[in-house]
């Protein structure tokens, strides 16, 4: 009887631990899941700071992918993540697809961010270290095609842009390119993140890319002067620098109790000194 007894306490202790709610220190609650998903703009930020906010222990645990502007925005509203990732504003169309009477999109504004239109080292030091809005446009319209053309080397112009669904494919279509689907025939290739644009432009002696402003920080990579104002810190927090942008957290409807707590971290001192820390600035 004793021995049948002690398997059943044993039996118990092991389905709780399993279930999260004991652990060598005694009973804890269980930790409840934070999806975040969306802008690879802002997945850097959101990364770093999950991981603070996983290290110091709570009841939620934080884990986070990207997709782009549009997927998270998606995943949120179909209820794949708790909160949305975004390096622009819910479009009229997403609100139109999604929102109902009950469950409307709710905005978090976190942090600052611009769009750097880069080179490589090799482009800025041959002289090409700043570009007006009409030869940006007439670049990614494909009427200005060597870089001689605009004070650089003999070169062909090597285009590279964000895939469609982009959140900073979008902003930069609206600011440079005057319209949100712009046609930009002058393209060559394409990726699915920051990351990518910063290898294809870093790979590349003569390529154009354009990109999140802490994903310039670091590399053989110089970002351009835009009207002849500079992407600094300074001139993009006081809006001088004509591609500042915002970025976003977005829930769908009222934020979950593990949504709200990782929003209020991001967004709190410890989330604002992750956010100057790698590049990003404070809202």
């Amino acid at each position: 009887m004793k021995t049948i007894y002690l398997a059943a306490v044993a039996l118990a202790v092991a389905i709780i631990a399993l279930s999260g709610c004991v652990t060598k220190d005694g009973p804890r609650m269980e930790v409840v899941d934070v999806t975040v998903s969306g802008s690879t703009t802002v997945m850097p930020l959101a990364e770093a700071s999950a991981e603070e906010f996983n290290r110091i222990g709570n009841a939620y645990h934080v884990s986070v992918t990207g997709g782009g502007s549009g997927v998270g925005i998606t995943n949120i509203a179909e209820g794949r993540s708790k909160i949305g990732m975004a390096s622009r504003e819910i479009k009229s169309s997403e609100r139109e697809r999604f929102q109902n009477g009950d469950k409307k999109f709710e905005e978090h504004l976190i942090a600052y961010d611009g769009i750097c239109i880069a080179v490589s080292q090799l482009i800025y030091d041959s002289g090409v270290t700043s570009l007006s809005r009409d030869e940006a446009r007439a670049i990614y319209n494909g009427e200005i095609t060597n870089w001689m053309e605009v004070g650089g080397p003999d070169e062909e112009i090597y285009v590279v842009a964000r895939e469609l669904g982009s959140g900073t494919r979008d902003t930069f279509n609206e600011m440079v390119m005057g319209d949100l689907k712009a046609e930009t025939p002058g393209i060559q290739t394409v990726g699915a993140s920051n990351s990518e644009i910063k290898t294809a432009v870093t790979s590349s002696d003569h390529a154009i890319g354009y990109l999140g402003y802490n994903y310039v920080q670091s590399g053989p990579i110089r970002a351009l002067a835009y009207d002849g104002v500079k992407p600094t810190i300074e001139n993009i927090t006081d809006g001088s620098y004509p591609l500042t942008r915002k970025l976003y957290f977005y829930t769908f409807g009222k934020p979950s109790p593990g949504a709200q707590a990782f929003i209020d971290f991001i967004r709190g001192p410890k989330g604002r000194a992750i956010a100057e820390e790698n590049g990003y600035i404070p809202a």
